[in-house]
């Protein structure tokens, strides 16, 4: 178990492996707080890989803590555009603003400061503290979770969040003061790279072999132990892609709730029929001439699941001033934040959104 394990006697091995190990990343390359935080809120939930492009193109529009505290909310949604969960992003302007007027534009040193701004939690707090301040702070994620409940074999459940607490308050002590950051970079990579989430771990490759009950009891297939989260609720929709030649009409989101600001196909809830869909697209002045039915696709959030279907409908040209949005392909693809959860329809507006862009 963890609390009778000694995690002193894991330090050394793990930074003597760590240098010849660490994988080359952009943000590890002049690892300055600004460049911690943004990376490590991008890569929740959300693989290494595909966050190297998403993460070049945001620092080079946003290359510090103001320009990000003054972007336009459009601007700074289609820059996030394909990493999904957006309310990180709104949080990391509240929290840039923050910055701005309370702490001189600095973004605080001290693990408790940082933990005051808005969608900065524990680990995060403690990563940029480590890592770019080389604080001693411990940095516990779901990789370092896995590391250490294998080293020690303990089966408590990684879901609760007393369990996380617990690992924050055993792992503080041993964080050595003089390489702070190093350690915490390196738990991350031992957890990402060879105690890996998916499959066997590598252990031959591991320096805590040796040191781990879990190896040693041939126990690694069941540890980490994790409840299973609830069922997802599963919601209906039927996605209208509206076209008036080589335009489309979107409509944009509410500003609060799930994808909130951000554009997106007009749509219906459930799976109405051809003629209620074309009913729906007349009540809002316009004339249909041709529907045609597209593929079903579906759409995985973390506790919703969208089951869609779709249908392209080619239109007369509607009146000026419709007030409807009706967009090119070009302007939609530089200005227009679509969430990803419409990948599926969005090649038929000849665009590519999201992850898709970064493909060539």
């Amino acid at each position: 178990m963890l609390h009778t394990y000694d995690l002193s006697q894991l330090v050394e091995p793990l930074l003597e492996w760590y240098p010849s190990h660490a994988r080359r990343l952009p943000w590890r390359e002049e690892p300055t707080p600004y460049h911690v935080w943004v990376s490590e809120i991008m890569l929740q939930q959300t693989r290494v890989e595909a966050v190297k492009p998403f993460y070049a193109r945001f620092m080079e529009a946003l290359p510090d803590v103001q320009s990000l505290a003054e972007c336009e909310t459009d601007r700074l949604l289609k820059l996030w555009e394909g990493l999904g969960y957006y309310n990180r992003v709104r949080n990391m302007q509240i929290a840039a603003r923050t910055i701005m007027s309370e702490y001189g534009g600095v973004i605080p040193a001290d693990y408790e400061e940082l933990l005051k701004l808005k969608g900065i939690g524990h680990y995060t707090a403690a990563a940029i503290s480590s890592i770019a301040y080389q604080r001693p702070a411990a940095a516990v994620d779901g990789n370092v979770l896995r590391i250490l409940m294998r080293v020690s074999e303990d089966d408590s459940d990684i879901a609760k969040q007393s369990v996380k607490t617990m690992v924050e308050k055993l792992l503080l002590p041993v964080v050595p003061h003089d390489r702070a950051g190093m350690f915490t970079q390196a738990m991350m990579e031992l957890g990402a790279t060879v105690c890996v989430p998916n499959g066997a771990p590598l252990c031959d490759q591991c320096p805590w072999q040796t040191r781990c009950l879990a190896h040693a009891h041939g126990t690694t297939d069941r540890i980490p132990v994790k409840a299973k989260p609830k069922a997802r609720r599963l919601e209906k929709k039927t996605v209208l892609v509206i076209r008036d030649g080589d335009r489309v009409l979107l409509q944009k989101r509410p500003d609060g709730g799930l994808l909130a600001g951000m554009y997106e196909f007009p749509y219906l809830e459930g799976y109405p029929s051809e003629k209620k869909i074309l009913d729906f697209v007349k009540e809002q002045g316009l004339s249909p001439i041709r529907i045609q039915k597209l593929p079903e696709a579906k759409h995985i959030f973390s506790h919703v699941e969208w089951q869609m279907r779709g249908y392209a409908i080619l239109v007369e040209e509607p009146k000026i001033d419709s007030g409807l949005l009706f967009v090119e392909p070009r302007t939609s693809e530089e200005q227009y934040a679509i969430p990803a959860a419409y990948a599926a329809y969005s090649q038929y507006m000849n665009i590519r959104i999201g992850q898709e862009k970064f493909l060539d």
